[in-house]
């Protein structure tokens, strides 16, 4: 049995009705990867498979799912399965769910939950989609300053069971503002008759609630963290961001951005349980958007077409141009973006970004340049337009680079998604703006 479960194919146990063989391979298989095939199947089969799995794999199952998949299996079982998994999930996951779910699932999982989850949930549910509120777990074990370690020991014992994490423990005053963390490591080598506030990390990195997720994930990503503390604006600790959510969030931001860049709305679920008219619809309007853009490049054509009917030869060179400026101008929008989200630059910072790039440019134009200037002479056999191409070639590299580099900048500065400022829109703006610039090169040298 092993044998051939092993060898099988899933979806030729699931079309066999193989019970046997289903329950074998699913023993067989990590948590992450039965997820995988939960996501990559319909919802009958999804539902089999979860309904094979015991209690308690089920709920480590459902826990490596994202929202879209979670909701599709829940509307799938029945209402005591419904109860259990609803309840067993951590508080942030919940709230998270919730708040991409319709309102008729959302009151069907609330009614399903006891007094202290419903609450937890509620809690979180309060903050804005987005915010750090809503990914903090707020199940901690949560220490008082006054104590001593052992006493802090047998605490984290009492209630590290119903906690989401226990190496990274807030230490609080009277009125709940956080003082600082204590590292369960720490406390476990320390002195048991030792006073707690001798091993308390005052200087610890905290977020507060109305924060962003992606830049208390980036602040833990950056200071090498397991958990960071979440506080409100009075200073009290509400919650920790853990590193499993924060590597989470990470991810979704990435994968948001990468989207951004390539010109498309981001995608949520698995791709290939997205339907091809949801993918359309996620790339359909930044087409159109780009095609109205390129019409700049057409009316450029036009005001120079004097220019190009008296040396036809110019118009040999305008794929390679616009090409090459294009490029330039992704590869600088591309670097700008990811510095902005890992924190390298910040908006202020856009005119020494614009500087750089331009230099930057200079030198990549100079190289291409050259090389241009004896693919142009090969082609035309005309010294005067290769030196018209090979000059362009240098000023639309620096350009591009400038564009490139700086347009996201100066989006983050207004307020928007330097990732909106994709690489196609640049390429689009840098290909009309290339093409003046050749133009009025051309006019220059040619004597037009």
């Amino acid at each position: 049995m092993t044998e051939r479960t092993a060898d099988a194919k899933l979806s030729d146990l699931v079309a066999a009705h193989d019970v046997g063989h289903l329950q074998l391979w699913l023993d067989q298989r990590p948590d992450h990867e039965i997820a995988d095939e939960i996501t990559r199947a319909d919802q009958t089969t999804a539902g089999v498979l979860f309904r094979l799995l015991d209690k308690d794999r089920a709920s480590e199952v459902f826990g490596e799912l994202d929202g879209v998949e979670q909701q599709k299996i829940l509307t799938a079982v029945r209402d005591q399965a419904f109860r259990d998994i609803v309840e067993g999930m951590d508080p942030d996951d919940r709230a998270r769910l919730l708040g991409e779910a319709p309102a008729n699932f959302t009151q069907r999982v609330l009614a399903g939950l006891s007094p202290r989850e419903r609450e937890l949930t509620a809690t979180l549910l309060g903050y804005e989609p987005g915010s750090v509120g809503r990914f903090m777990t707020p199940e901690v074990v949560r220490l008082k300053e006054h104590i001593t370690v052992g006493e802090a020991l047998d605490r984290v014992r009492r209630e590290g069971a119903e906690a989401e994490t226990v190496y990274t423990l807030p230490v609080t005053d009277a009125g709940r503002r956080l003082i600082g963390v204590v590292g369960l490591k720490d406390l476990v080598l320390a002195d048991p008759a030792d006073p707690l506030n001798g091993l308390v990390d005052t200087g610890h990195l905290r977020a507060h609630a109305t924060d962003t997720a992606e830049s208390a994930a980036r602040l833990m990503q950056e200071g090498n963290l397991l958990d960071l503390p979440v506080v409100d604006s009075e200073d009290r600790f509400v919650g920790l961001l853990t590193i499993d959510d924060a590597l989470e969030v990470i991810e979704a931001a990435d994968t948001e951005d990468i989207a951004r860049q390539a010109a498309a709305s981001p995608l949520d679920g698995h791709y290939l349980t997205a339907s091809v008219l949801r993918l359309a619809r996620s790339r359909v309007v930044w087409l159109l958007l780009l095609i109205v853009a390129a019409t700049l490049t057409a009316k450029v054509l036009e005001a120079f077409e004097g220019e190009i009917a008296e040396v036809t030869a110019l118009a040999l060179f305008i794929p390679l141009l616009v090409g090459t400026g294009g490029n330039v101008g992704a590869q600088a929008a591309t670097g700008a973006v990811r510095a902005i989200a890992v924190g390298e630059v910040r908006p202020g910072d856009v005119l020494k970004v614009a500087w750089r790039e331009c230099r930057v440019g200079f030198l990549l134009g100079v190289m291409l340049g050259a090389v241009g200037l004896v693919f142009a002479w090969v082609i035309a056999k005309d010294g005067d337009i290769a030196l018209v191409v090979g000059l362009t070639l240098v000023a639309v590299c620096a350009w591009a680079a400038v564009i490139g580099g700086g347009m996201p900048l100066l989006a983050r500065k207004l307020g928007i998604d330097p990732a909106v400022i994709s690489a196609p829109l640049v390429t689009t703006f840098v290909d009309a703006t290339g093409l003046i610039i050749y133009f009025m090169i051309a006019r220059v040298v040619l004597g037009l």
